[in-house]
């Protein structure tokens, strides 16, 4: 009885020190309770408040005049194609880039209620669902094949995961291990050595491209040879652009973690980067029709322009002098987060 009674009073000492140590921690627990929060809200205004759309159509012109009235009824919605739920709908003026959306997936099918005409890439399952409602409604359209090769789902998607697993790789990788180096007190006692915080970080940054480059290489390479994915631009363009990614993001860890020392805190800050990125930056689906707010604010992430890069030169052919914006947007930030980071960083810790 004894023994247990000991057992119980080393487990509940280590049970409320931990704790405490938590919720002493202001800065983690603000996190820990306004990430999720702020994740709902975000969500919920993105994706239109129900986030249950299921199809995005593209529509020549307008959208007919019924599908605009609210409160179509179920009676309406049987016999009206526009009427339907969780169908989005994006208008277009110009054929040609409508269609383009077609090939890329980010949208699911092109409607011309006025010629009676649709445009359907033929490797999309969303798009085939779409085909089959619009003709079970309305059998009087025509199907029209779109010419060249259409990109696959998987083609457009592979860009999204490996710029996702590059964001993880350089932001959460170098970020937590310099906030255990500084709670160890490492970082102090490099400080009493000639180092100084440029190289430092410069070294991390070197560091973490190389593992960064070396395992996206391996992945894209392997997939590439199990999947045989639509490739028309240059591979040299594409490493270029995949470069100056991970630095701009790794310069962003290391920005967040130039002053932190508590790794609750930093995990916390890393979740609101990465979660909103993650979402917002055209990873999983297009943002095609989302609002105006929403795709602006996606201009912020550096992994948006680092898709749109990858996807312009996989899909499109498109060279760097193209995307200009791009490359200059991220060598841009990079400097910032260098430079923040630089100036910011502490070397000390709590730790003795």
């Amino acid at each position: 009885m004894g023994s247990f009674r000991s057992a119980w009073n080393r487990f509940y000492a280590m049970f409320k020190a931990r704790n405490l140590e938590f919720f002493r921690d202001r800065g983690s627990l603000a996190w820990s309770i306004l990430f999720p929060i702020v994740i709902l809200a975000g969500i919920a205004f993105a994706f239109d408040g129900d986030g249950q759309t299921q199809f995005k159509i593209g529509v020549m012109d307008s959208v007919p005049e019924q599908a605009k009235a609210e409160g179509v009824s179920n009676n309406d919605a049987k016999t009206n194609f526009y009427g339907l739920k969780y169908l989005e709908f994006v208008v277009y003026n110009d054929l040609q880039n409508a269609q383009e959306k077609v090939q890329k997936h980010a949208i699911d099918i092109l409607i011309d209620h006025q010629s009676k005409q649709y445009w359907i890439n033929q490797s999309s399952p969303q798009g085939y669902f779409v085909e089959q409602l619009l003709l079970g409604h309305d059998d009087n359209y025509q199907r029209v094949t779109l010419d060249g090769k259409e990109v696959r789902y998987i083609d457009w998607l592979l860009p999204g995961i490996l710029g996702m697993n590059m964001m993880f790789s350089s932001l959460l990788g170098v970020s937590h291990s310099i906030v255990r180096y500084r709670k160890n007190s490492v970082l102090k006692r490099l400080k009493a050595t000639p180092l100084r915080a440029i190289e430092f970080v410069f070294a991390q940054i070197m560091s973490r491209l190389f593992i960064v480059l070396v395992m996206s290489a391996f992945v894209f390479v392997v997939c590439d040879l199990m999947f045989d994915f639509y490739m028309i631009g240059s591979y040299l363009d594409l490493l270029v652009i995949g470069v100056l990614g991970s630095l701009c993001m790794i310069s962003l860890g290391l920005l967040v973690a130039s002053r932190s020392r508590s790794e609750e805190l930093t995990g916390g800050i890393m979740n609101v980067i990465t979660w909103p990125m993650m979402i917002l930056s055209g990873v999983w689906f297009s943002l095609e029709g989302a609002p105006e707010a929403v795709v602006q604010l996606s201009q912020v992430f550096p992994l948006t322009h680092v898709l749109n890069g990858a996807r312009a030169i996989m899909t499109d052919g498109s060279s760097l002098w193209d995307l200009q914006f791009e490359v200059g947007l991220l060598l841009v930030l990079t400097v910032i987060f260098m430079t923040l980071c630089s100036w910011l960083f502490r070397w000390e810790g709590d730790g003795r």
